[in-house]
């Protein structure tokens, strides 16, 4: 009797199963994890995107990253006498998730941003002077702009707000297939229409002055994108988010997440430029003829290639940076266009000459940071004392009342520039690169996905170029990536997400 019972049970789990089998039979069988994965360009979105692959993927798929530069991209530090400073991305807000993660992961230790007085410089006067009373700067705010300084936190806090919401969908696993998508998730149509409007559109329509946009505003922008407030206004808010309090650094250098990330991923660094990417037919050993990438890239002296199941590029797709060629796809891959623009950074180690700023002399002049409006006549974008990547406390003088200060300008600093900018200096070094993309609203960001198992994180630099930006689209392409080799579109560009997970709750 037991028997016939446990044949019965057997014929019905069979039958179960062949049932699920003919209702979905998607079910029956799971994808191969890929066997190679490439990722061009070893900055924070590579290193990210290497990482967060990993950890989708599994520890079986090997994982290769080409750099032609060093490991860290545009993070990188220029030496002074001895010591590392910043020449890249200098700060972290306290609200950016993933490189918080990425130093608790890593065991990386921090740095708060050194503290110090802001001015902002005319070229003749200083039109505001921060105090080391907070309340005197309240009054100083007031009395020269009213409550605007006020409404125009309380502006970026709400835009802020909805942003964090990119964290939750990724800690869901949720991926967007284009930068909007991924936009409007957070803020629906009111975050595209930053994207398309100048921030001086945005802020005038709001009730902002001219004096307050061009003596607060401005000046922000030009320290961190090098453009006036015609940049769009998404990015100029995320730019303000860089004047509030608690922004820290990585101890040695922020570089050295990328690294740390690169390790912890297990990811192959091949030092080499990537020329050409082709798909191309290749039978697997375990397997039919497939479709896979060729990279053709080149080391040293030797031009050699290898095979791809998916390829993740972590560059500006444009030829002055890249300078990759698409071979045979069809349809052909989008063109870029991005202009990035060119930063001098330069590092210079002398007494400043205060009166280039104000009629004020150095012995009464106690501001470490100097930000210029747009109507000056100065070279500069802006100039402040830096402190080395291991300096914990605020930077002190040499001997000599010397400090090292950086400053930011469109072209290379000549000698009668750095002359009237400092009083003595012994020491000047400086590094010229594309910093960020110029940016000219209304944006259209490139593609993400550019084909079958190709995609592209550097879009996200059209809405705004910043580490934790980098640190989002790699986490989105990394996850977009599993999503589509494993068929889960349910996963993909969900609409109402905010409220789906909020009543999931």
């Amino acid at each position: 009797m037991s028997r016939d019972v446990g044949e019965l049970v057997s014929s019905l789990l069979r039958l179960w199963l062949l049932l699920c089998i003919w209702v979905c039979p998607g079910c029956a069988e799971v994808p191969a994890p890929p066997e190679k994965i490439a990722i061009i360009g070893a900055g924070i979105g590579g290193t990210s995107a290497a990482y967060y692959l990993r950890q989708k993927f599994g520890k079986d798929v090997k994982i290769d990253l080409f750099e032609r530069g060093e490991v860290g991209g545009r993070l990188a530090t220029l030496p002074v006498l001895g010591k590392e400073y910043e020449s890249g991305g200098s700060v972290i807000h306290p609200l950016n998730l993933h490189m918080k993660r990425f130093v608790k992961d890593l065991g990386l230790s921090t740095i708060q941003s050194s503290g110090g007085l802001t001015g902002i410089s005319n070229g003749k006067t200083l039109v505001f002077e921060e105090s080391s009373w907070f309340i005197i700067n309240i009054i100083k705010l007031i009395w020269q702009y009213g409550f605007q300084s006020l409404r125009l936190h309380m502006w970026v806090e709400d835009i802020l707000d909805k942003f964090m919401r990119i964290y939750r969908y990724q800690s869901h696993d949720y991926a967007f297939s284009s930068v909007e998508s991924l936009l409007h998730s957070l803020g629906g149509d009111d975050f595209l229409g930053l994207l398309n409007r100048t921030l001086l559109e945005t802020l005038q329509k709001a009730g902002f002055s001219e004096k307050f946009l061009d003596e607060i505003v401005a000046p922000v922008m030009w320290v961190n994108y090098g453009q006036s407030t015609d940049l769009n206004g998404f990015v100029g808010a995320v730019s303000l988010t860089g004047t509030d309090s608690g922004l820290w650094a990585v101890e040695g250098g922020n570089k050295l997440v990328c690294s740390g990330l690169l390790q912890a991923s297990k990811g192959n660094l091949i030092s080499g430029s990537v020329m050409y990417i082709e798909e191309k037919m290749r039978t697997k050993q375990r397997g039919n003829p497939t479709k896979m990438y060729e990279v053709v890239y080149q080391t040293g002296p030797e031009t050699r290639s290898d095979f791809y199941d998916i390829i993740l590029v972590a560059t500006p797709l444009n030829q002055k940076m890249s300078n990759i060629t698409f071979l045979n796809f069809d349809p052909p891959i989008e063109e870029f266009h991005q202009h990035y623009k060119q930063i001098v950074t330069t590092l210079i180690k002398g007494k400043l000459n205060s009166t280039t700023f104000s009629s004020r002399a150095l012995d009464n002049f106690d501001l470490s940071t100097i930000l210029i409006t747009d109507n000056s006549d100065l070279f500069i974008n802006s100039i402040g004392i830096v402190a080395s990547v291991r300096e914990y406390n605020h930077p002190q003088p040499s001997t000599d009342e010397a400090y090292v200060w950086k400053t930011f300008s469109k072209e290379t600093l000549t000698k009668e520039q750095i002359l009237k900018l400092f009083l003595s200096s012994d020491y000047a070094v400086k590094q010229k690169w594309l910093a960020y993309p110029f940016y000219k609203p209304p944006e259209k960001c490139p593609s993400i996905i550019l084909h079958d198992r190709l995609y592209y994180l550097n879009g996200i630099e059209c809405a705004a170029s910043a580490m934790e930006m980098s640190a989002i689209a790699a986490h989105n392409a990394a996850l977009l990536a599993y999503h589509r080799w494993n068929g889960h579109t349910d996963m993909i560009d969900q609409e109402d997400l905010y409220e789906k997970l909020k009543t999931e709750l």
